[in-house]
């Protein structure tokens, strides 16, 4: 369920990075958010071959670390006015319910490797 989420999630980034750069001319913070937003299911696809559960635990956390900074970008731009309260709400709903699933797994994998 996480991989899917961060998978629609990539694809909406995508999309608004498209809308900055064509609606808003904005090219300098889309491209960061297009970076760490899509970054996060990368880093979630690469965990699939984690050697161990340390390296596995590593790419979860990376994961998490981008969808952190993807979450300042946004913001960033909520804050400049480049985005609408419900802009910024929609896209930051999908992306706080990722960060609750990260941060789980997170906590389970710590528990898990500690014992």
């Amino acid at each position: 369920m996480l991989h899917k989420k961060s998978l629609d999630f990539a694809v909406r980034i995508v999309n608004f990075n498209r809308y900055l750069c064509e609606e808003k001319k904005e090219f300098v913070m889309s491209k960061q958010i297009l970076r760490s937003g899509t970054s996060i299911g990368a880093n979630l696809r690469e965990s699939r071959n984690a050697q161990t559960d340390p390296d596995y635990l590593t790419k979860i956390n990376i994961a998490l670390k981008e969808a952190d900074e993807t979450q300042y970008w946004l913001e960033v731009l909520r804050h400049s006015n480049y985005i609408t309260e419900a802009e910024f709400n929609s896209l930051n709903e999908d992306l706080k319910e990722i960060i609750a699933m990260l941060v789980s797994t997170v906590k389970k994998l710590k528990t898990k490797t500690a014992k």
